[in-house]
């Protein structure tokens, strides 16, 4: 049955860019709770600028594209490009000044009070560290740069994305008439090299304080010894942001290979979208660079109170000796049912096993290619690869179950964005260890997050499977939290292998035993699911739902959940990110609840419950509630059915729901606010799972615990 239309007005909608800017200013409430350790907020800082900055280089950049191209169609929420890129302007603005704010009045004097001073403008300086400065300079940062007049023989350099640079304005000395300066005055610019760390760590005036500078005020104060035959009448810090947004043309790209990697340099040359510069900037420089950078509207500069680019913070955040400072570090622990230096296999054919990162460690994950490479009865080993980390373990023991001549087969994705240089490389390196490396699909990304591996036994072929919600990575799953199971359910073997074929030989089954497809057959399973919690609630039978994703911005999926809630079902959401859905809309979505989790570890995991008349059907897998994972992408979604395994992960969707202190509840008029704790027994989701992971983990005999090793002596 298809929704009603009712259900698909543009004022039940939020507009996706605006609710993807609350969450960057939840992640920024962050830094602004004094319960939480000051490294720990600085950390927040840093992560809502990088956060800030991929947002203007993707969504930004595509609205503006869209106004050049004269796009006037509107989006769910009923707002053209044009209407979103204004909104935006006031809500960055907003961010922005609320992030500088932040770290000027509260976490500036803090850090003083705990002994770490950064010095943002050079005039502070004492004398001793002046000398420090310039002695630093002229020995480490002078050989390195590259100042850049601009004049006529001299066109404005290109300025790289994201780059920090700084310009000046330049009197020749033998000009004498100051009244004639500025009019007669020459232009300058240098980058501010990023081979260098832009902390620089300089002598402190008290013992027990550490003291930094930024890089930039180095270059600033000695400016003068890169132009000597100039006088430097001012110089500034500034920043831009280009259009990074790919655009591939896939049918017409022979070489998808060589098609991004010529995309991936035309990012340096994208349309400038976002200037910042400090706030205190001479006249004459800001609109040298607006005419230089082609800066069409004052809507793309940001003038900012304090330093260009808060991502230096997260240097500060691994500070040594200032382990008082941040949380003690968790340790994730041993999955239970995996004995260390067990064969993994023989613990998947026990029972299927439940993973969940980054309480219990990534380990069996890294494990099950490490020994697929190396067991002699492994015959194929085949794997998707969205994001890995730089020196990937994964991607090593691929390498080399191709080298022991086992059949490999990789879906290296080149489109996963912002790592797409380096999916090209582990692309280059699996092909020459001899692995058959799939490019993905034509239009379509492959997202899901599948291992095959395939194994000769006594009693014939056995296919071993990992399915999970988080990427191949062992670094981010220290990070993030996600899901995953390990089987060797002869159903979904037959799957997996179904799903690899159609990867590389545009083989699409018939029928699936158990996993779900996008982008062909997901949309309608959801579909299909929210609607039968629906009839069940309008025949009057119990009714719930409970789902937990990264984002929620499909009209389709949003519009059911509203016919639903009409109905009676009980619909509670955890949305990390983006939520396009309004609550409280009168007997629309009165029944639907939404929180957002954002705490120590980010939230990842995504997980699909549906009561279904007490036959409870939980789904977990990489997709959210969005248009690109429901339609433009390969996603899996694979069903949890092993009756412990469906308590464990219904026990997670019950703890994060009782979450009251870093959960933040959508309201009415689209806010988020923090749970009142008053009178209540504080539940941190993230602090109770890692302490469950600990508990759950046999403790070794006391006696082998305290058993002493002695060296052998030598035998004369």
């Amino acid at each position: 049955m298809e929704t009603a239309k009712e259900y698909f007005k543009p004022e039940y909608f939020e507009n996706r860019e605006l609710s993807w800017i609350k969450f960057d200013e939840r992640v920024l409430n962050e830094a602004r709770d004094k319960t939480i350790p000051l490294l720990e907020r600085l950390k927040f800082v840093s992560i809502t600028s990088s956060n800030l900055d991929e947002f203007f280089m993707v969504r930004v950049a595509s609205l503006k594209d869209m106004v050049h191209a004269g796009y006037k169609k509107k989006d769910i929420a009923g707002m053209t490009a044009k209407e979103q890129l204004s909104a935006i302007n006031t809500a960055t603005r907003e961010l922005v000044e609320t992030q500088y704010t932040t770290y000027n009045r509260s976490l500036v004097p803090l850090m003083k009070a705990n002994g770490i001073i950064v010095i943002d403008e050079f005039e502070k300086l004492s004398s001793e560290q002046a000398a420090y400065v310039d002695k630093y300079f002229k020995e480490n940062v002078y050989p390195v740069l590259t100042p850049m007049a601009v004049d006529a023989s001299r066109p404005f350099p290109l300025i790289r994305n994201k780059t920090l640079n700084i310009v000046a304005l330049l009197m020749k000395k033998e000009n004498t008439d100051k009244r004639m300066a500025k009019h007669d005055a020459e232009f300058a610019t240098v980058q501010v090299p990023s081979v260098l760390p832009r902390l620089v760590e300089i002598p402190s005036e008290k013992e027990e304080d550490t003291t930094y500078i930024l890089l930039e005020q180095i270059i600033e104060r000695n400016i003068a010894k890169l132009f000597l035959n100039y006088n430097v009448i001012c110089a500034y810090p500034y920043r831009i942001m280009r259009n990074a947004d790919l655009s591939i043309d896939e049918d017409e790209a022979s070489d998808l290979l060589k098609e991004i990697q010529k995309q991936l340099k035309m990012r340096q040359w994208g349309e400038v979208i976002r200037l910042e510069v400090e706030s205190k900037i001479d006249k004459k420089l800001l609109n040298f660079l607006k005419e230089e950078l082609h800066i069409a509207s004052d809507d793309d500069i940001y003038k900012i109170n304090g330093p260009l680019d808060f991502t230096f913070l997260m240097k500060l955040y691994g500070l040594k000796d200032k382990e008082e400072l941040r949380y003690a570090p968790y340790t994730p622990q041993r999955v239970p049912q995996i004995e260390p230096g067990q064969n993994i296999f023989d613990e998947i054919r026990k029972g299927d096993i439940l993973l969940h990162h980054p309480y219990q460690t990534f380990d069996p994950v890294v494990d099950f290619i490490r020994q697929a490479a190396v067991d002699p009865d492994v015959l194929a080993i085949k794997q998707t690869l969205y994001r890995v980390s730089g020196n990937s373990p994964i991607i090593a023991s691929l390498a080399q179950a191709a080298e022991n001549g086992k059949q490999v087969s990789v879906l290296v994705e080149l489109k996963a964005r912002f790592d797409e240089e380096n999916n090209i490389v582990w692309a280059k390196m699996l092909e020459k260890a001899g692995c058959h490396v799939i490019y993905g699909l034509v239009g379509l990304k492959t997202h899901s997050k599948i291992a095959l591996v395939v194994r000769r036994e006594e009693d014939g072929i056995r296919r071993y499977v990992h399915l999970g919600t988080g990427n191949y990575n062992d670094s981010t799953a220290k990070l993030y939290t996600d899901c995953g199971m390990f089987t060797c359910s002869e159903a979904i073997g037959e799957d997996a292998t179904a799903v690899f074929n159609m990867l590389s030989g545009y083989s699409e089954p018939l029928s699936w035993n158990k996993l779900v497809v996008a982008p062909i057959w997901l949309r309608k399973k959801f579909i299909k699911l929210i609607q039968r919690e629906t009839k069940n609630a309008r025949a009057g039978k119990k009714a719930r739902i409970v789902a937990k994703m990264n984002s929620l911005c499909d009209q389709e999926i949003i519009a059911a959940l509203y016919e639903a809630s009409a109905a009676g079902v009980s619909i509670d959401l955890i949305v990390r990110g983006i939520c396009c859905l309004r609550v409280g809309i009168p007997k629309v979505s009165e029944n639907i609840r939404v929180r957002s989790i954002v705490g120590n570890f980010l939230e990842h995991s995504r997980i699909f419950y549906f009561y279904n008349d007490g036959q409870e059907e939980i789904y977990m897998g990489s997709a959210d509630w969005m248009p690109r994972n429901l339609d433009r992408r390969v996603e899996i979604i694979f069903p949890v059915e092993n009756e412990n395994l469906k308590k464990k992960v219904m026990h997670i969707l019950k703890v994060e729901l009782a979450d009251n202190t870093k959960a933040n509840v959508l309201q009415e008029d689209g806010t988020y606010e923090k749970i009142d704790k008053r009178g209540k027994m504080l539940v941190n989701s993230q602090e109770q799972f890692c302490k469950e992971a600990v508990a759950e983990v046999p403790k070794a005999p006391k006696e082998y615990m305290e058993r002493v090793f002695i060296p052998a002596e030598p035998v004369d």
